[in-house]
């Protein structure tokens, strides 16, 4: 999984990245900090460039710094995901040869043919494709509330029963990445930069329309609260609950009996590893290849327009369509830059990188920000999340929920597959309790508190702060990207978070895209073999070509309608998965001890005294 290039090649290109980024940005931050003293020195389209190349350089000078692999590096990490790299004329060849046909021809035809169609009939396509989705999440509804709301409850019972003490890789294997960094990988690779785009902005749009479960007025302090419950509910337990119980069957499979490191090791405990091979298996990896770069391809779509929607307000320029191929251009070479040095490099690092500003984004959000709003009403969304946990999950028939609960579960399990296999890929070594928790606890637990603190300033702006942001971004088309930029302009510091949420647009993306770019070029290649250079390069501008194609073509929503159709079979095989697992874990991992029953041996023995002797013996 570390596989990288060579440490002079990497050298010499982090040395030509450093200055280059130290250059460009100090015009960035001249421009976010100083535009009086830039004044019209940097103009127009040429904003976008400077910052791109500012981002990129320094995530690209992160990727390339050399690593100094151990051994211990070399035998712990899992060899399918390494990279393999090799002269040009090798990796062509082997890209040809060494690719399964229908896992790489499949998806590729499939968007092929959808940006064809897209181009020629516009109107017919996005009328077909929205027509099948709305059919799915209609129909389909109570099938993703039921086997989303069974994830939680099966991944409860992984951390407190006996099952959460296997330890995956038998109980002398150690694990690869310290636990930060496990987190980070796990945390950064699973949200994306929705995270981002939706932060200032989901409670908001259900504030102003609130949901026909929250019995409240639109924008009346009910309202507010219901709108971070649901905020939370979208995005908490729920959400991340769907990577655990497709990570959790594949990371068992394939450290405990052998299995092959792909999505359709789920199928192991029906068909068997060595029947792996079959027509099934090869479907189910297929879906995930279709479902992972219409995901991805949507997600950089959606964050260019953040993107440019941000570059736009802090320094009034139109970059139009052009602007929107030279971001994703320019994230593109980033994403292939840093998924060819491998996980130990670029993957690792930026992941770290992220961690780090979210974290720094967040104290300055404290620090500046509506506390005593947050703080009192994120307890109240809190607490009314708790409470109403279980009705929320199994509300159906009603449109609006359809359209979101619906509609969001099915989006992540689409992105279930590649999350879920890379959070296996990474677990060798860890227990099963620790897997569930990072995935589902810690990840949901840092994502609520980042919409506790973006919503609720968002809401407080709009009730107290003298900011009316619904008004501001009424009739926008962009309005959902712009709402975070018209916050942090009413707050102290704003240029400095404006800056900072930036920057986390890029590098949430950038990871998440380096990780689909390594699992797609890893399902696609022949069972046995980890991928090369050249399957890694052209999955990562493969991606990028079909979110160039649907900016251009304007179908970005009926892209993500078409992936979130994928939803459905993963919801399903989830359901199939956790029951192969429960099996194959009632024949093999008896005698493991659940934490109650821990718990209660480790209580002190309590010793019976009596106030009186006992009468002597006669």
């Amino acid at each position: 999984m570390s596989g990288s290039v060579t440490d002079d090649s990497g050298g010499v290109l982090a040395g030509l990245l450093l200055p280059l980024c130290v250059v460009s940005g100090a015009v960035v931050v001249a421009g976010f900090f100083f535009p009086d003293v830039v004044g019209g020195a940097v103009d127009g389209p040429v904003w976008l460039v400077v910052a791109l190349t500012f981002f990129g350089s320094g995530l690209g000078y992160l990727a390339v710094l050399p690593y100094p692999e151990t051994v211990s590096d070399r035998e712990t990490v899992p060899t399918l995901l390494r990279i393999r790299h090799h002269s040009l004329r090798a990796t062509l060849r082997e890209f040809i040869a060494h690719h399964d046909p229908v896992v790489l021809g499949v998806p590729v035809a499939v968007f092929t043919l959808f940006c064809c169609l897209q181009a020629l009939f516009p109107q017919g396509t996005n009328a077909t494709v929205d027509g099948l989705s709305q059919a799915v999440l209609r129909g389909g509804g109570p099938v993703f509330l039921g086997a989303m709301f069974l994830a939680v409850c099966y991944c409860l019972f992984l951390l407190v029963g006996p099952w959460g003490e296997v330890r995956l890789g038998g109980p002398d294997a150690d694990p690869t990445y310290t636990y930060p960094t496990y987190f980070a990988l796990v945390f950064t690779a699973g949200i994306a930069a929705g995270i981002v785009f939706w932060g200032p902005t989901e409670a908001l749009v259900h504030y102003g329309t609130p949901p026909p479960t929250v019995d409240a007025a639109p924008e009346s302090s009910a309202a507010a609260g219901g709108a971070l419950t649901y905020a939370l509910f979208h995005w908490g337990l729920s959400a991340w609950s769907a990577y655990a119980v497709i990570a959790v069957p594949i990371a068992y499979f394939v450290f405990r009996h052998g299995a092959p490191l792909r999505v359709s090791t789920i199928l192991a405990p029906f068909v068997g590893v060595d029947g792996l091979d079959s027509p099934w298996s090869r479907l189910v990896d297929t879906l995930a290849v279709f479902a992972t770069i219409g995901g991805i391809a949507t997600s950089v779509a959606l964050v260019s327009q953040q993107f440019l929607a941000g570059i736009t307000f802090e320094w009034g320029v139109s970059t139009g369509r052009t602007g929107s191929v030279v971001f994703v251009g320019g994230l593109t070479l980033v994403v292939v830059l840093s998924a060819v040095t491998g996980v130990h490099r670029g993957i690792r690092r930026i992941a770290g990188l992220t961690v780090v500003l979210f974290g720094l984004f967040a104290l300055i959000l404290v620090a500046v920000g509506p506390r005593s709003f947050v703080f009192t009403s994120g307890v109240g969304a809190l607490s009314e999340y708790a409470v109403r946990f279980v009705p929320l999950s199994l509300t159906v028939g009603d449109p609006w929920i359809a359209a979101w609960t619906v509609w969001n579960w099915s989006w992540w399990f689409s992105w279930a597959p590649f999350a879920g296999l890379f959070v296996a890929a990474l677990s060798r070594g860890r227990r099963i309790r620790t897997v569930v928790f990072t995935t589902v606890v810690a990840t949901s637990a840092a994502t609520m508190c980042w919409f506790l603190l973006l919503g609720g300033t968002s809401l407080w702006l709009q009730r107290v702060g003298g900011t009316d942001l619904l008004a501001a971004v009424a009739g926008r088309s962009d309005a959902e990207a712009v709402v975070g930029f018209l916050v942090f302009d009413a707050l102290p510091l704003g240029g400095l978070l404006a800056f900072l949420f930036l920057a986390l647009i890029v590098v949430f993306i950038v990871t998440s895209a380096d990780v689909s770019t390594l699992v797609t070029a890893l399902l696609a290649t022949r069972r046995g073999l980890a991928p090369t250079t050249g399957a890694i390069v052209f999955w990562g501008v493969f991606q990028g070509a079909v979110a160039v194609s649907v900016l251009l073509l304007g179908g970005v929503e009926t892209l993500q309608a078409l992936a979130v159709l994928t939803g459905g079979p993963f919801a399903v095989l989830s359901l199939f998965a956790l029951g192969g697992l429960t099996l194959t874990f009632a024949r093999y991992e008896g005698g493991h001890t659940s934490l109650a029953r821990r718990a209660v041996s480790r209580l002190p023995a309590i010793e019976l005294h009596h106030d009186v002797d006992p009468p002597e013996e006669k």
